[in-house]
């Protein structure tokens, strides 16, 4: 979503509130227009903890938590530890029936059986928000105690609901319902921040043990996104689709200052480094750290005392300055261009010099780092005679050849007819890669020849489940206990790339497909519909795929070559359901609860290319790990070819990508069409 519109709202706003006649705007001041412009719901709670100022905005408001109660949980197995003798050197074991998706390290790589301390449990929870170490320590402490000692703290309304993906054991079915995980108020997150910072939350070492673990959570793109590098937060986050809160104490120059920040029913529910919520929930940390450490004047503030880091993209003086410093201390001398520009080669050299001090190497010119550079060399540098440099040619690479593919951000692509399944041109096209959702092609393919072999299929009903209305990323909608038809979830699971649907799906299938080889037979249902997904993978040859999930969610292990995804398009589109669906740009669907009251959704397909005449299909996908991917099938007259790219740079580049290679088989590989079916001119859609 475009910055523009909340950006001048901030502006606008920001000339009707009250500023301070000493030092800038006051924190409502700076917050208020932030909070205005966000679209979605936003309850915020400020307290400087040694002046008591603070900024209180529907901080008494329940609000959903995702993984933010993980903080009171952390806080409940402490005083158990203190007050009921619970061990927390005790050694726990982890059980494959132990493992859950989403966040975290010890689902993805800790082995059945592995034992480790709960206190190590503890600090997973906490720095990587690992789910499955949350059900551990859950599992030692029990789920309603969270609530009942908050309760008698003071804070009625933080309370975890049930283990992480295991709804099923829900304390509170009703919450649950409303508030998903957990739930919590920024007051009541800003009373238990203001206990931990006296040491009075449990008791003086718990409190320093509790701190150290927030500390040390990984999370960098919420409260420490914009602030000086080196700043120090203790703090917890969570996000889930339509919620995305961060609370915790930032240690700033001028003092500590406790700050939550709750987001929910978010119209942004996008997983990228411009989400809404996340880069409001930056802002406002930084917007706090300002109002802090500013230098009061009668007539401006004053820069923050705490410097910002040089880093790459900078340019001037101070630039030029950092490299000439490098020049003098790096042996060999990086032999830097003293240009003030902050570009590769500057990084390369400053990670260089970091290392060789044993300094966090974050390739950014903070404080200490300029401190180790130490002050410039004396004397300018032997630089050669003006003569010699005026004498000499530069050399150049080649020019670009007027033959071959055009230039494309992916990386890797395949190009194949349509009809034959041939190789039309590929690039690096058998090399395998993160595929992110087009990982639902094959998902698809599974029930659509379920349903080959038996017709009744398609009207069968799913009702969704817990684990499937919890899982991540982007979303069909659906709530758990609504039920829909196989044939219409088919649209929720490939237009908006419903990843819910894709686990109800397998979920209803999976127990009547095998297992894998030597696996058990009570093997979960959903690991059935995986291992069928492989099956059918190993039959049609697509020798660099492997699923790990039916969604597409980054996984260790789950991947595709281009040319796989190509040939794998390639017979699912010969289904006449699923060519149908996958050219659809809009369907409307209703649900049904348990009580069966209806509820209307609109599914829209995410596949930009479909707005364009002579594309139908098929399938984007994007995560982090994945870059940006797209499935797609175009027609020229007779003509018709599939395109893949997977790993361009952007959104907008894949559909450029792909746009381009479609242009260049049509025009220069010998798959002409007649000009009244002309594609790719226009637009790039919507």
């Amino acid at each position: 979503m475009t910055r523009s519109a909340p950006l001048l709202t901030f502006l606008a706003a920001a000339l009707l509130l009250p500023t301070t006649t000493r030092g800038g705007p006051t924190l409502e001041g700076r917050l208020e227009p932030l909070l205005r412009s966000h679209r979605g719901e936003v309850s915020v709670a400020v307290e400087h903890l040694e002046t008591g100022e603070s900024f209180r905005k529907d901080a008494d408001r329940p609000m959903p938590t995702a993984s933010l109660i993980k903080f009171p949980v952390m806080v409940e197995a402490y005083r158990q530890a203190a007050e009921e003798g619970l061990d927390l050197g005790q050694m726990i074991t982890l059980d494959e029936d132990d493992k859950v998706p989403g966040s975290g390290i010890l689902t993805y790589h800790f082995s059945d059986g592995a034992s480790f301390p709960l206190r190590d449990a503890i600090r997973l929870m906490i720095a990587y928000s690992d789910n499955t170490a949350t059900n551990l320590v859950l599992d030692a402490i029990g789920i309603p105690s969270t609530a009942t000692t908050m309760e008698a703290m003071g804070f009625p309304n933080s309370k975890i609901h049930s283990k992480v993906y295991r709804r099923d054991t829900s304390a509170f079915p009703d919450r649950s319902a409303e508030f998903g995980l957990g739930s919590t108020t920024a007051d009541e997150m800003i009373g238990l921040l203001k206990m931990l910072h006296a040491r009075e939350l449990v008791n003086d070492d718990a409190s320093a043990e509790m701190y150290e673990h927030l500390l040390n959570c990984q999370d960098d793109r919420l409260f420490k996104r914009f602030l000086p590098t080196g700043t120090k937060v203790a703090h917890k986050t969570g996000a889930v689709s339509q919620v995305r809160t961060s609370a915790g104490i930032i240690e700033t120059p001028g003092g500590p200052v406790a700050l939550c920040v709750l987001t929910s029913e978010n119209e942004d529910t996008r997983w990228s480094e411009d989400n809404a919520a996340e880069l409001l929930i930056a802002e406002v940390a930084r917007e706090v750290y300002n109002h802090f450490n500013r230098l009061p004047s009668d007539s401006e503030t004053a820069a923050s005392s705490a410097p910002a880091a040089l880093e790459f993209g900078a340019n001037g003086p101070a630039v030029e300055s950092l490299q000439r410093r490098l020049n003098a201390r790096l042996d060999p001398s990086p032999g830097l261009a003293v240009d003030g520009d902050f570009g590769p080669a500057t990084q390369a050299a400053l990670v260089r010099f970091q290392e060789s001090r044993g300094l966090p190497a974050t390739g950014q010119a903070d404080l200490k780092t300029l401190e180790a550079l130490g002050p410039e060399p004396e004397g300018d540098p032997e630089l050669p005679d003006p003569e010699e440099v005026n004498a000499r040619v530069e050399e150049k690479e080649p020019a670009d050849s007027l033959e071959g593919p055009p230039f494309v951000t992916a990386k890797a692509w395949a190009i194949i007819d349509a009809d034959s399944g041939e190789l039309i041109a590929g690039l690096d096209e058998e090399a395998p890669l993160d595929m992110a959702s087009t990982t639902k092609i094959m998902t698809a393919l599974v029930v659509l020849r379920l349903a080959e072999e038996d017709p009744a299929v398609l009207d069968e009903v799913v009702t969704f489940s817990e684990r499937a209305d919890g899982t991540i990323g982007s979303t069909s909608g659906v709530r758990a206990g609504e039920r829909v038809p196989v044939r219409e979830l088919l649209y929720g699971l490939l237009l908006p790339s419903g990843n819910d649907a894709s686990v109800a799906l397998a979920e209803h299938f999976g127990a009547r497909l095998g297992p894998p080889e030597d696996a058990p037979e009570e093997l979960d249902p959903l690991a059935r519909f995986v291992a069928e997904m492989n099956r059918t993978a190993a039959e049609l040859g697509l020798v660099e795929t492997r699923f790990a999930n039916p969604h597409g969610l980054t996984s260790p292990g789950h991947h595709a070559s281009a040319l796989d995804l190509a040939r794998l398009a390639r017979v699912a589109l010969e289904n006449e359901l699923f060519s149908r669906i996958v050219s659809t740009q809009t369907r409307g669907c209703t649900l049904f609860d348990g009580e069966g009251s209806p509820r209307n959704v609109v599914w829209r397909n995410t596949n930009r290319l479909l707005s364009i005449e002579g594309y139908d299909g098929v399938k984007t996908g994007t995560t982090g790990a994945a870059g940006a991917c797209l499935v797609s099938r175009g027609r020229r007259g007779a003509d018709s070819v599939i395109v893949v790219v997977l790993g361009s740079t952007s959104s907008d580049a894949r559909y450029t990508d792909a746009r381009n290679l479609y242009r260049w088989a049509w025009t220069t590989l010998g798959h002409a069409a007649p000009e009244s079916a002309a594609v790719g001119a226009g637009s790039d859609g919507r």
